[in-house]
């Protein structure tokens, strides 16, 4: 405050970038005063100067912020292509300027479903409904997955953050295009393996998945909070499939109990109970999904 205020004095007023200086009237009579006028005046240009570069040092430091996560890593195959990068205990990401991908009813959640991880968020849409890039970015895959994805993108965001959008019918796009958030991306569709068209949605930072839902309120289209605190051991446990490939889950039936499962799956009520969240006194929800592994 102090800053501005020295800045916004009467001799000297700031409209955007352009700058309008009050005229220094000379007064013959009194020389000194004319030169403390104008000592007065090149030092507000000079403190104005450094305010307007440190604020350009911050844009860049925002634009390249991926670049100091990521480092020269840009691979153009495959959604997960971090499995040796240091990933940070908690990162603060700013999502303000999010734009909702398509307007559309949830119809499949982050989490387990049926045997399988799902590291996204399903939204319907209708085939060939445009489809928009959620923040601004740069292509880093455009391909095709038959028995996953079928057409789909992946968008590296200067927040820190990369997004995934699966099953579309046509791209709009090419890899290494820079775009805005909300620039129209691709159409909306239903390939690979998909079963109704929607459009399959994911958060991902450093290739550990983040349920969308924690960002966006997909309710009234917009962000929960301008920031998303990224914690390591929040999201850490949820991936651990997408690293070992060995998880296994177990759907609940009428007449289950935790021991009956566990021996089944041949692990302990124990390792039952922490991987989700139950207590051995906990009543068994028929239809829900258990993590076995």
């Amino acid at each position: 405050m102090l800053l501005l205020s020295l800045i916004l004095t009467p001799s000297f007023m700031m409209v955007g970038q352009d700058a309008t200086v009050k005229k220094v009237e000379e007064d013959p009579k009194n020389p000194s005063q004319l030169v403390a006028d104008k000592v007065t005046l090149k030092r507000e240009l000079v403190l104005t100067d450094s305010v307007m570069m440190e604020m350009q040092r911050d844009e860049e430091d925002e634009e390249f912020l991926s670049e100091d996560l990521y480092g020269d890593s840009w691979n153009t195959d495959h959604v997960k292509a971090y499995g040796g990068t240091a990933i940070p205990d908690s990162f603060r990401v700013d999502v303000s300027s999010f734009v909702m991908p398509v307007e559309g009813k949830i119809t499949s959640k982050f989490g387990p479903r049926r045997r399988r991880f799902h590291y996204g968020t399903d939204i319907k849409l209708q085939t060939g409904d445009t489809v928009r890039a959620a923040f601004d970015g740069k292509i880093r895959v455009k391909r095709y997955e038959r028995r996953g994805y079928g057409y789909f993108l992946v968008l590296r965001h200067s927040n820190g953050l990369e997004t995934v959008y699966g099953h579309l019918s046509e791209f709009l796009v090419d890899a290494d295009d820079v775009v805005k958030a909300g620039d129209p991306i691709a159409l909306g569709g239903n390939t690979g393996r998909s079963f109704g068209s929607h459009l399959h949605f994911e958060m991902r930072f450093l290739g550990m998945a983040i349920n969308p839902e924690d960002i966006v309120d997909f309710d009234n289209y917009t962000v929960s909070d301008d920031y998303y605190v990224f914690q390591k051991n929040k999201v850490s446990e949820s991936n651990r499939y997408a690293s070992s490939g060995k998880a296994s889950y177990y759907r609940i039936r009428s007449g289950d109990t935790l021991g009956g499962i566990a021996r089944k799956q041949g692990v302990s009520v124990k390792q039952l109970c922490r991987l989700n969240g139950l207590r051995t006194s906990s009543t068994l929800r028929i239809g829900r999904v258990l993590r076995c592994s």
